[in-house]
């Protein structure tokens, strides 16, 4: 037993210090380096040239993208360029286009080439939008499901270091350089995805790939719809997180109606909680190397819920007291720093259990289409998150919230049990 437990441990060093997972950490930059160049640059951009509010807030629907994606993933799946093979390929024509369109983008003038910017917005959201498809499609055939936990959690922590980078270098327009020059600047950090490209090796997978539009566009629903469990996967990626996105929605307007100030709001939130978040990711990934995937999923699912419930307690607790008087920033500060530290842990696990229901044959595809599936209840449900803790007060708000996570986790039972390994996942129940 103490041979094989240290066998375990020495198994998940070696895959936590592998380079796979130096290449997961530069590709995971990559994805998310563009992303915020739209979703952030762009809006500082326009507001430092005094653009219309009503303007800059249109900017937002460019993200359109990102959410069609799957329209145009089966061609991904189904055309192999003539160069680095089906996954390499796409994944350098993506960056290229996008390290083009970020350059040309700086080189408008906000005041008299406004649709110019805006075209090279779309370009840039949707050449991302078609590196995420090429992307999560090569991590899925690139790590095996023993590696696939840990990579993606250093997928995901890389993925928010873009964000930071991106609107860092934005800032140097306090240093009166041009937004011209900053845009060519966006544009270099694309060659750390470039070259990551360049040296990996192309994913080996045993089927080939589609050879008509038919089997690259029908054939990916018609396989995963076959499988026996097929509906249940679907309502389990459906509802797995639906409390905990919930209760995410409502954070600022709780800890402002709570008393606490726009800066503690900040420092804990997103000084404390960012932190929670990216451990429990990079974390949940390496627990996921020894527990296995199906384990996980349970363990980090209890914790989400039970991290929301927490919140219910900072309602009931005696504002008056020396205790909450004295300590109530360190007390939000736990709370906040468990909430996403368990919201890291289960979308650690949340995304690894949905790479490996794809097949391997369609993975650009049915990824696309499930991790769109994905954004649909947070959507609606977050939605009527006001009205709930309007009606119903927060204690009974975030209580609510954690019961939420309860009909995702019964259906742990059937698609995942215990016991389950991430082959057994693999195939399906």
């Amino acid at each position: 037993m103490k041979h094989l437990s240290n066998f375990s441990f020495l198994h998940t060093v070696r895959v936590m210090l592998s380079w796979k997972m130096m290449a997961m950490f530069f590709f995971g930059f990559s994805s998310g380096f563009p992303f915020y160049i739209v979703k952030d640059v762009l809006k500082l951009w326009m507001t430092e040239s005094n653009i219309d509010l009503t303007t800059i807030g249109l900017f937002s629907a460019l993200s359109l993208p990102y959410t069609l994606k799957f329209v145009w993933s089966p061609l991904m799946d189904g055309y192999v360029p003539c160069f680095l093979g089906r996954r390499r390929g796409w994944i350098l024509i993506a960056q290229l286009g996008l390290m083009i369109s970020i350059a040309l983008i700086g080189q408008f003038d906000p005041s008299d080439s406004l649709f110019g910017i805006v075209f090279m917005a779309l370009c840039i959201n949707f050449f991302g939008a078609s590196q995420d498809i090429s992307l999560d499609a090569f991590r899925r055939e690139y790590l095996t499901s023993d590696e696939l936990g840990f990579g993606t959690g250093v997928w995901m922590n890389a993925w928010r270091l873009g964000m930071y980078v991106a609107i860092g270098l934005s800032l140097l327009t306090e240093l009166n350089i041009s937004w011209a020059t900053i845009h060519i600047l966006l544009s270099l950090m694309m060659g750390i995805g470039m070259l990551t490209t360049l040296f990996v090796s192309e994913p080996k997978i045993d089927e080939g790939p589609p050879v008509s539009i038919k089997e690259a566009v029908v054939e990916p629903f018609v396989e995963f719809f076959k499988r026996n469990s097929a509906m249940l996967v679907l309502l389990f990626i459906l509802l797995y997180k639906i409390g905990d996105n919930m209760a995410g929605a409502m954070t600022i307007p709780f800890i402002l109606k709570m008393g606490f100030s726009k800066t503690e709001y900040f420092v804990i939130v997103k000084g404390i909680g960012m932190f929670g978040l990216f451990g429990g990711v990079i974390l949940g990934g390496a627990v996921m190397i020894r527990l296995g995937i199906a384990r996980s999923l349970w363990v980090f699912g209890v914790l989400q819920a039970l991290s929301t419930a927490f919140f219910a307690i900072l309602i009931v607790m005696d504002h008056n007291s020396l205790i909450w008087l004295d300590y109530r920033q360190i007390i939000l500060g736990c709370v906040v720093g468990f909430e996403f530290f368990s919201t890291g842990l289960g979308q650690a696990a949340y995304a690894t259990y949905m790479a490996i229901q794809t097949n391997k044959r369609f993975t650009a595809t049915q990824y696309a289409l499930l991790t769109s599936l994905m954004a649909v209840p947070g959507v609606f449900a977050a939605s009527v998150t006001g009205f709930m803790a309007k009606y119903l007060g927060w204690d009974l708000f975030y209580l609510l919230c954690a019961g939420f996570a309860v009909p995702g986790m019964l259906l742990l039972f059937k698609i995942a049990p215990w016991n389950a390994s991430n082959e057994a996942l693999e195939k399906g129940f």
